[in-house]
């Protein structure tokens, strides 16, 4: 699995020199991600690509290949797996579709053939690649200009994987690596986890699942995992026609849903009901902060704001802590006589950064407390750019979970995107970020207890 990750060289077998090829896009984001190894066109039809020399077979390349990535049509795929194989390929990235998703089991068993006989991996085959930032290794068919971060994300999906790649440039999400599995021919969700759970730049791992090979060794892998770091899945197939489009879609099973939540459950693992969801929680985990307790407090220079974000921690289940008078009085000194120093703790909108920072310094040194969530409504007294420093500064200063939500307009957005950069979890309504805390709050207690089972 190491070479998957972190190949010394690499062949990309189905090199295009056409704009718009498959072949073409992989070899262009190999080379102009910056990926610092060794890289290898073949196609028998050119004599170089990319500036790079092009060979007609892998077996023709004068170095030893760790990883082979195949874009040829489907019939030519099991062949090409057996020259890699025998050209001492650890691993085959095949892209190509037509499988079993198509109707061809068989294309796919001849494929694994040729694996098992050279003792070769397979990440695939119906994927868009893998993306892996820290060995600046892009060898995708997507966007180019990955952000580096600290969120694994693994999806079942093909088209679904390189929109949310696309998505996380825009929304500033940074990723550690990104992995498309398609028919999970041999290389699974469990294999990944297993990889992933010990890579010190992944803080958190993100699925998309359709389906599991085998279920017993995934929730293993997974409650392995989820004692380090959170597991997050968004299960497709939830409905009896999600369940059939799923079968159409990958070949997988999906299985009833109610068993994949007992499954979950048993393991740690987080299940997020959207895609929105599980990148906001992803957003805080990607702090890789631990909360240490249950006691939370809001502090907010909105009333109304504070009201939306009480009963959404009601809902969910996130504890408010009732402050004690001392605990008041500290609070008070940071808010006009008509403020609030009950939770949440409402500093009114006469407030501005100053004060919401005496307020946030106040619960970073009260041990008794947990987990922070920060609301804020634009005001011309408050400006959200000073307000986002004061935050940035928070959040290092503590490993205390803080989370913020921010509601306003043109400047709200630019502070936000400072946050965003800056890896700061920050929402635009005060449910998302309650959620969010919420999904901390889970993780870290179900740790706990996953740790005494194994421990």
């Amino acid at each position: 699995m190491d070479a998957l990750f972190n190949p010394r060289s690499i062949a990309v077998i189905g090199a295009s020199k056409t704009p718009g090829k498959i072949g073409h896009a992989i070899l262009t984001n190999i080379v102009k991600y910056g990926f610092r190894g060794r890289v290898y066109p073949v196609n028998p039809k050119y004599d170089e690509i990319e500036d790079l020399k092009c060979y007609p077979t892998v077996l023709d390349i004068p170095d030893e290949i760790d990883l082979a990535i195949i874009v040829i049509p489907a019939e030519q795929v099991p062949k090409a797996v057996g020259e890699a194989g025998a050209k001492g390929a650890k691993v085959a990235v095949v892209i190509s579709s037509g499988f079993k998703e198509a109707g061809r089991a068989d294309l796919e068993e001849s494929l694994l053939e040729y694996a098992r006989k050279y003792n070769i991996r397979i990440l695939g085959p119906n994927i868009f690649g893998l993306c892996y930032t820290p060995k600046r290794l892009n060898a995708t068919f997507g966007p180019q200009d990955v952000i580096p971060g600290s969120i694994a994300l693994v999806s079942q999906s093909g088209a679904l994987g390189i929109a949310l790649m696309g998505w996380t440039i825009v929304e500033k999400v940074g990723l550690s690596a990104l992995i498309s599995l398609g028919n999970k021919a041999d290389i699974d969700d469990a294999d990944l986890l297993e990889w992933l759970r010990d890579d010190p730049n992944t803080s958190v791992i993100l699925i998309y699942l359709e389906g599991v090979k085998d279920g017993r060794r995934f929730m293993e892998e997974a409650r392995k995992t989820s004692v380090k770091k959170p597991v997050i899945v968004i299960k497709a197939g939830k409905t009896r026609r999600g369940m059939q489009a799923v079968a159409s879609h990958t070949g997988s099973l999906a299985g009833m849903d109610s068993v994949y939540n007992a499954a979950f459950e048993q393991s740690g693992v987080l299940r997020a009901g959207s895609l929105e969801e599980a990148f906001d929680w992803a957003r805080l985990f990607s702090t890789k902060k631990v909360s240490k307790g249950e006691n939370t407090i809001i502090i907010t220079n909105g009333g109304g704001v504070g009201v939306l974000a009480t009963d959404a921690c009601e809902e969910l289940g996130v504890k408010l802590l009732d402050p004690t008078e001392d605990l008041k009085r500290e609070f008070m000194a940071y808010m006009p006589p008509f403020g609030s120093p009950r939770n949440p703790v409402d500093i009114t909108g006469q407030a501005t950064h100053v004060e919401f920072e005496g307020a946030i310094d106040v619960v970073i040194r009260k041990d008794i407390i947990n987990n922070i969530i920060v609301l804020y409504c634009q005001t011309a007294v408050a400006d959200p750019i000073k307000l986002a420093e004061v935050l940035i500064k928070a959040n290092k200063s503590t490993d205390k979970p803080i989370v913020a939500a921010m509601i306003g307009g043109e400047k709200v957005s630019e502070a936000m995107d400072i946050l965003k950069r800056e890896g700061f979890p920050v929402y635009p309504t005060p449910e998302r970020a309650v959620s969010s805390m919420a999904a901390m709050i889970k993780w870290s207690m179900k740790r706990r207890v996953l740790e005494e089972k194994i421990g």
